[in-house]
């Protein structure tokens, strides 16, 4: 009986980090969602604060000084960063991380911003921008969410996701931060209440050696890391309506050697680099789009026509150079 009980409460674990549920839990101490969007609803609003008493040792007393307040000070609107030309990478990515920072770390037990992993891109990138004009604070799966957002327009940085299984005290904890691979050298961004679980820079050789750093990071709690997920490469197109691929590879590091380790973060980085040279549709593809069409587009709208070009052989190309400049002139205006 003991064996069904925690097989099936590792089964929950793995279900409410993927998927959600209104009460999530950190280690055994919940946590709300806001589903209701911004500005927040009474309701949410109301739950938040009796929440904050269940869980602050000071209880309501904590709540009602706060609310009770006529004197809050004014909490400055973080800028988000801009860059010169001459900025380089490892630069931008400690400006992003500081921004990040800024933002401050949710301790209020109600994430503001509902994050659902199986949405399309361009989707969590209109939740990103909400992010930046609302500013509230944020917990580790909107910071990653915000990183890609603000690495978008950095085509040398390579995006993925890095997600942590660990424990202590007999409790489990999740948390995940964006990596980042740039210039041949690994890094992350994200945020986290322990200031060695979040930022890393740019410094590390290969995989294993960042979730070596994240590793020892966690030794140093005394947790015990149990599990890394590791996702692909994110698209830098705003407007992609392709799936983050959150977990490519899952490995179980307490389990494994550290040389079975090494090859299997190897393995995901080929796989990583295959993913760049076989880049995926930002789009559905033709198939699709005849029964799909767009997802922000009215059922009545019509569908974009594939151009000549795009359909063309790469065989035609000869003739289309032949013709001449009266004849193409002509068939510029067609496209």
């Amino acid at each position: 009986m003991l064996r069904t009980t925690v097989g099936s409460m590792e089964e929950r674990d793995e279900e409410q980090e993927d998927e959600g549920e209104e009460e999530l839990r950190d280690g055994g101490v919940p946590f709300y969602v806001n589903r209701g969007g911004l500005p927040v609803d009474e309701e949410t609003w109301e739950r938040m604060w009796r929440h904050v008493a269940r869980i602050h040792p000071r209880g309501e007393a904590f709540g009602r000084e706060i609310r009770g307040a006529t004197d809050l000070p004014k909490i400055p609107i973080p800028s988000v960063p801009t860059y010169q030309p001459t900025t380089t990478i490892p630069q931008r990515l400690e400006a992003i991380q500081k921004y990040i920072r800024e933002l401050q770390y949710n301790h209020t037990g109600t994430q503001f911003f509902e994050i659902k992993k199986s949405r399309p891109l361009t989707a969590l990138m209109d939740i990103a921008k909400e992010m930046t004009r609302e500013a509230l604070p944020i917990k580790c799966l909107e910071a990653v969410i915000l990183g890609i957002y603000l690495t978008n327009n950095m085509p040398s940085v390579e995006r993925f996701p890095l997600s942590f299984k660990s424990q202590f005290s007999g409790n489990h904890f999740y948390h995940i931060v964006l990596g980042v691979h740039s210039g041949g050298r690994f890094g992350a961004l994200g945020m986290s209440r322990r200031e060695d679980l979040m930022f890393k820079p740019l410094e590390f050789r290969t995989l294993m050696d960042l979730v070596q750093e994240f590793e020892g990071a966690y030794r140093g709690y005394w947790h015990t890391l149990r599990k890394v997920k590791i996702g692909q490469y994110v698209s830098h197109d705003p407007h992609s309506v392709e799936q983050i691929e959150w977990k490519h590879s899952i490995l179980d590091v307490d389990k494994l050697t550290k040389e079975e380790l090494r090859k299997e973060l190897e393995r995901h980085t080929r796989d990583m680099r295959l993913k760049i040279g076989k880049p995926a549709p930002p789009s559905p593809t033709k198939d699709r789009r005849n029964s799909m069409g767009s997802p922000l587009r009215g059922p009545s709208s019509p569908i974009r026509r594939i151009s000549r070009v795009e359909r063309r052989p790469s065989g035609d190309k000869k003739v289309l150079e032949q013709k001449s400049s009266t004849d193409m002139n002509g068939y510029q205006i067609r496209v």
